[in-house]
């Protein structure tokens, strides 16, 4: 715990160093905000997450508030690596910034003052919405304002948007499915209680498989160097074995 708490403070002590004095207001200011952005995307996205699971009384709302405290901080480690990378340069030309970063870093502070207020006004009028997509919008917003439609990679914009579009669809096609196949050899059975059972340990198979699989396909990059360092020391001993 101590090790963990030294290496929390050198790395923000390292950041703040970095970072010129009179733009350390901004830093902590962008701290506070994202953790108000990240309760927004808790009281929104997380509730979209969880719902019908809720719904359903699978579990209380108790345990969904537990169980996505866990997960959801586990998930963002793992994966969310590609999609940070993406909000982070993939959406605009960070080069045109080269000389001002400090605009950069207000335009960045404002994206998510505006994507957190607008998922705290959504949640309080019950509308089930997107984090990412505010926060694209933002991004996009303040990209606009600072250096027009040349700061906007139109390419990479156009394939998130009709990702939106897309991944609905896929959801909805792979959800009937299912429910089709649950239906057809669980639920329409005289006894539909041993084949759910029974079912169980495959759903449990395809769902850790495909989270598995994103996680050694993606990599989150805190991953890589262990298994840089293992993949070292292996060869090494390979070598020293055929010497």
């Amino acid at each position: 715990m101590e090790s963990t708490v030294a290496t929390i403070t050198s790395t923000l002590a390292a950041v703040t160093a970095s970072v010129p004095p009179k733009y350390l207001w901004m830093l902590i200011l962008g701290f506070i905000i994202a953790f108000v952005l990240a309760f927004s995307v808790g009281a929104n996205d997380v509730a979209n997450s969880f719902g019908t699971a809720v719904g359903s009384g699978v579990v209380t709302l108790k345990q969904a508030c537990i169980l996505a405290s866990i997960f959801e901080t586990v998930g963002s480690a793992l994966l969310g690596a590609k999609v940070s990378e993406t909000i982070r340069n993939g959406l605009i030309d960070v080069e045109l910034y080269n000389e001002t970063q400090d605009l950069l870093m207000a335009g960045s502070v404002s994206a998510m003052f505006g994507s957190a207020v607008w998922q705290l006004v959504a949640s309080f009028l019950k509308l089930p919405i997107s984090g990412t997509h505010c926060i694209v919008g933002a991004t996009i917003g303040f990209s606009l304002v600072a250096n027009g439609q040349k700061g906007v990679k139109w390419s990479e914009l156009i394939k998130i948007v009709m990702s939106w579009f897309v991944s609905p669809l896929l959801s909805g096609i792979m959800s009937g499915i299912l429910f089709f196949l649950v239906r057809a050899f669980i639920l329409r059975k005289a006894d539909p209680v041993p084949n759910g059972l029974r079912a169980l340990p495959i759903f449990y198979a395809c769902t850790i498989g495909i989270n598995l699989f994103s996680i050694m396909y993606t990599g989150a990059p805190w991953l890589k160097s262990p298994r840089r360092w293992l993949a070292c020391t292996h060869f090494r001993r390979l070598q020293a074995s055929v010497c």
